[in-house]
């Protein structure tokens, strides 16, 4: 029989939640808890108040609690698979386990529609982050399917066609979100990288977002080509002396963003901060001439300047991004340069 005080806690914890005061509701959510250990709506509770903290660890902890004690709930699932994908930013490892779960509780959800929708858009969005955005478009499809309108779903879809380099429907669909949700930030953004890529005005468009989100779009930091190019040859006179002499043969050149030839080649994002082209050194033979050919290393300015919220950030980006791209001439392959930082 539930408890008939928790009613009214709940709605407490809520109340203290929604004011930002996730203490309080995880107080409250321990208070239940003294009473009736395994009480369902008191574990969601502390879990929803240690995301709001931003303990997600112990978060995690509760949601896998929970799904010991009802395993066959699917809502369990869906909330620590919501909790891994959207919190996890760049921590590939999390979101991978996001998906791990969501394969697990595919039998859970089979027969309803809110939880396929949930569990799809939820797919598609950490296949976005990890970078499979042909993957991630068929999953916004069982998604949207269910619901054609969901923002977020089409949200998601704009950014796979985006990444995929399908621009002309990527447009469409921002177009599209304009129109019915005229307040959301990310689609007037999204229309000025694609005005940005026809050569039209994008100010438009990136002053919108930034007025409607200025914590998500503050406005970009600009050097000079001056500054840029001080900033670069900062990054490479900091490189290791071993590394430097490897530079003699390689061109490094900046370029506002990539053009479409650099897209048409192949594996890389419109968005990308810098590009290495050539043959690594430690795949190079000694009697292949081709192997010797200048190599060269692309920085995008117009994206880094995007990408930065401080010029300090800005400076320190440029300084990355010479050393990852570096470090592919070197021969160091993604999961290396990830492993130094240098992602």
């Amino acid at each position: 029989m539930p408890n008939p005080r928790f009613a009214q806690l709940i709605e407490r914890a809520e109340d203290a939640l929604e004011a930002g005061n996730a203490d309080d509701a995880l107080k409250i959510a321990q208070e239940m808890l003294r009473e009736e250990p395994d009480d369902v709506d008191a574990l969601d509770l502390m879990a929803v108040a240690h995301r709001t903290a931003g303990d997600l660890e112990d978060a995690v902890a509760v949601y896998e609690r929970l799904r010991v004690i009802e395993p066959k709930n699917p809502a369990w699932v869906i909330a620590e698979a919501d909790l891994l994908i959207r919190e996890a930013e760049d921590d590939r490892e999390l979101i991978e386990q996001g998906l791990e779960l969501l394969e697990d509780g595919e039998g859970l959800i089979r027969g309803d529609d809110e939880l396929l929708f949930e569990s799809e858009l939820l797919r598609a969005t950490a296949l976005n982050q990890l970078g499979d955005f042909t993957e991630a478009l068929a999953s916004i499809r069982v998604a949207l399917d269910v619901d054609a309108e969901h923002p977020e779903a089409r949200l998601e879809q704009g950014q796979a066609l985006f990444e995929l380099g399908r621009f002309d429907e990527a447009r469409r669909v921002y177009q599209s979100l304009v129109k019915d949700y005229p307040d959301e930030p990310w689609a007037h953004h999204y229309l000025g990288l694609l005005a940005e890529r026809r050569g039209e005005a994008p100010e438009p468009f990136f002053k919108k977002a930034q007025s409607l989100s200025p914590d998500d779009f503050p406005p970009p930091v600009h050097l000079s080509a001056e500054e840029f190019d001080a900033t670069v040859q900062q990054a490479i006179a900091a490189l290791p002396d071993h590394a430097k002499p490897h530079l003699d043969n390689c061109v490094i050149d900046v370029q506002p963003i990539p053009s479409d030839d650099d897209l048409k080649e192949g594996g890389i994002s419109p968005l990308i901060l810098g590009v290495f082209r050539g043959l690594a050194i430690d795949e190079r033979s000694p009697v292949e001439a081709s192997h010797h050919e200048t190599a060269r290393i692309t920085l995008y300015q117009n994206n880094l300047e995007r990408f930065a919220r401080t010029r300090e950030e800005l400076l320190e980006e440029i300084r990355i991004t010479v050393l990852h791209e570096v470090g592919h001439l070197l021969g160091l392959d993604e999961d290396e340069l990830y492993e130094r930082g240098l992602d």
